[in-house]
């Protein structure tokens, strides 16, 4: 893992966060405590990911955009099992979006602005509308599309929405190299 000036990594409770050496982390990150982030994964600028009080992973080539907010609760009486922060592989979060303690199975979605609160479950090729709120306990079945405060179920998803969908995560794992590359070029420029 190599570490960039402008990114936190903050270890708390004897826990430092694990980075794979393939993920790009952007300047302005904070990172905290009990995290995994998998190979070719990316967190894009002015996003917190915070592990505080318990665990958040986040797999393989998913992407954490600008500004979103990663937080978990923790085990506690009447809720042993707590709350952890489960994404999965080739994952898309938009932009702004704030993800609480629930489990994104594999291309899941995320849209900008959207809310994903504890113990909610967005399944696999599963949309959550940009600005919707999947409220405490929810489940999204696998490839259908959720909006409103509260989310509601719309329809199924097509098979090109859910094309389109892997295409944003492609983008986003080649997008990722080349700021990666303009961030280590800028570095070099001022060092």
């Amino acid at each position: 893992m190599t570490i960039r000036p402008g990114v936190n990594i903050i270890p708390i409770h004897g826990k430092t966060p694990k980075i794979h050496d393939t993920a790009f982390i952007a300047p302005g990150c904070t990172i905290i405590g009990d995290v995994e982030i998998g190979a070719g994964s990316s967190i894009w600028y002015n996003c917190v990911v915070r592990a505080d009080v318990f665990r958040i992973r986040i797999g393989e080539r998913t992407n954490v955009q600008d500004g979103s907010v990663l937080h978990c609760d923790p085990p506690r009486p009447g809720d042993e099992e707590g709350s952890a922060l489960i994404i999965g592989d080739d994952v898309l979060i938009g932009h702004m979006a704030m993800v609480h303690g629930c489990t994104i199975h594999d291309r899941g979605f995320v849209g900008l602005g959207a809310i994903a609160m504890n113990k909610s479950v967005i399944g696999s090729d599963a949309m959550l509308a940009a600005g919707a709120m999947l409220t405490e306990g929810k489940v999204m079945e696998p490839r259908t599309l959720w909006a409103g405060r509260p989310a509601k179920p719309l329809r199924e998803l097509s098979d090109a929405a859910i094309a389109g969908m892997r295409i944003g995560v492609a983008h986003y794992a080649e997008n990722a190299k080349h700021h990666a590359a303009a961030v280590e070029q800028a570095l070099g420029d001022d060092g």
